[in-house]
């Protein structure tokens, strides 16, 4: 077999199936190969059947079936499988052969595969792919980083087979080193699990604080979509809201328990290792862990009381707030995400395009808006925003939209309706726009348990330590953690 095929992909599961299929309806060659050579077989007698697609039924056939610099995309279980595969490549390629790591791998293993890599003579790219099964096969959004000599090889491959945007631009570019391509993945999946908390707390007060059937929700996500809000998600969930089966609509009669894969988790964890304020999506993470435990809220409902409020509020008006608040909300969630993405650009010395990244999501991924559009123009006019709500456009549109978000807000609260993800949102506008926090008497408590020093204002900078308690030492804590 001649060494002239333009990529392999191993692992044919379906987002492996839809990739290949994807990049052989762009006019590359492309090798397919999973571990159980049945399983490429039925690939190959089925969706692959009549393609130039190539069958391989091992990795030396796999190998020796590439052009050189050999390029290999593993779209494999992240963990423990992925270095597996890495493993078992190795012995067979030569220096400078590139090694991608497609799946929802955690960046931080990007980044040690990428130096572990390198030392060894190979390069690493970790892609973030996101978009599911059907934009894997009709054009995902691919945001690809590691070692940068890769991407000339890569781009025409990736730009080719990645969503676009209505202007034509590919929803793909190279993103940054080591682990930043699965970075920004990882944010991305932080900013869906809050897009969609936000959903479902719009959708729990049309029910309960409104009344409204499933059928006038159905509506009124469709015409949300048609304006501010157009996105992948609302769309969805018109059509959620819509789907009957025998005469029964399919989303009342599934059980309020939400699952999640750990992406948002990790979203999480690291905010609170880089120390930024990610409340919107933590809170959407501890929703999810908080429906989990439906056992104990059935129990609880027998037992604890809330407000006796019965849906009162009136359509229209309600609704254009409700679509005010949702928006308002949405604004912040970016923002926390484009703060992570900063912060994290900092302690990685990643230098990550900002813009680049939101015409990225504009196709192929899951939380793919119209919104999008405007963060592209706000990071294309000031590269250095230091934060979305500082950019005229998204200042002038919270101006207009808090009225409705903070009554929304009161009204959930006097229902009893939970809106943790759209009340924290509004928490933290509240707090970032605030010059002055209460944060002195927090840092008075430190000091006065445990001798944690603070500063004066107006001060030099220097610590000091009061003698609260009047024991007459000046005896402070060693070590201070701002």
């Amino acid at each position: 077999m001649s060494a002239s095929a333009d990529i392999a992909v191993i692992g044919l599961a379906v987002m492996g199936q839809n990739l290949i299929l994807n990049i052989n309806d762009h006019g590359f060659k492309v090798v397919a190969y999973n571990r159980t050579y049945e399983k490429t077989q039925q690939f190959m007698d089925g969706p692959a059947k009549d393609t130039a697609i190539i069958g391989a039924d091992s990795l030396e056939t796999l190998v020796n079936s590439l052009a050189s610099p050999r390029k290999i995309m593993l779209m494999v279980k992240a963990g423990p499988a992925v270095d597996a595969v890495i493993q078992d490549l190795m012995p067979l390629l030569d220096a400078g052969d590139i090694i991608i790591d497609g799946g929802n791998s955690n960046f931080e293993d990007s980044e040690r595969r990428a130096s572990y890599l390198a030392d060894n003579n190979f390069l690493f790219v970790g892609s973030g792919v996101s978009g599911g099964e059907e934009g894997a096969r009709n054009g995902p959004s691919l945001m690809p980083g590691g070692h940068k000599e890769a991407w000339p090889h890569l781009q025409p491959i990736f730009q080719s087979i990645a969503a676009k945007t209505e202007a034509g631009d590919p929803c793909c570019d190279w993103v940054g080193d080591g682990g930043a391509g699965h970075f920004v993945k990882m944010v991305h999946n932080g900013i869906e699990y809050g897009d969609m908390q936000l959903i479902c707390e719009a959708y729990d007060f049309m029910q309960t604080a409104m009344g409204m059937s499933n059928e006038q929700m159905r509506s009124t996500f469709a015409t949300w979509n048609e304006g501010d809000l157009d996105s992948y998600l609302i769309e969805i969930t018109a059509d959620i809201l819509g789907f009957q089966e025998n005469g029964e609509y399919v989303v009342d009669t599934i059980m309020d328990r939400a699952g999640q894969k750990g992406t948002g988790k990790w979203t999480g964890i690291n905010a609170l290792e880089l120390g930024v304020p990610l409340t919107l999506i933590g809170e959407a993470v501890f929703a999810r862990a908080l429906s989990a435990v439906k056992d104990e809220r059935v129990v609880a409902s027998g037992i604890l009381n809330g407000p006796d409020a019965p849906p009162t509020l009136s359509a229209e008006p309600w609704i254009n707030a409700l679509g005010q608040a949702l928006f308002a909300a949405k604004i912040i969630s970016y923002t926390q995400g484009y703060m992570l993405m900063r912060a994290a650009a900092e302690e990685y010395k990643w230098d990550l395009q900002y813009g680049a990244i939101a015409q990225m999501w504009r196709g192929g991924c899951i939380i793919r808006s119209a919104f999008l559009d405007d963060i592209k123009a706000a990071y294309d006019k000031a590269p250095d925003l230091q934060n979305l709500l500082l950019d005229d456009y998204f200042k002038n549109r919270i101006h207009e939209t808090q009225t409705s978000w903070r009554k929304i807000i009161g009204e959930a609260a006097a229902h009893g309706i939970p809106v943790p993800a759209m009340g924290s949102a509004l928490s933290f506008y509240d707090g970032y726009r605030s010059a002055r926090l209460p944060a002195n008497l927090l840092q008075a408590q430190r000091d006065y348990f445990g001798a944690h020093t603070y500063q004066r204002v107006g001060g030099d900078g220097s610590w000091h330590h009061t003698d609260w308690i009047g024991s007459g030492t000046k005896i402070s804590s060693s070590a201070y953690n701002a």
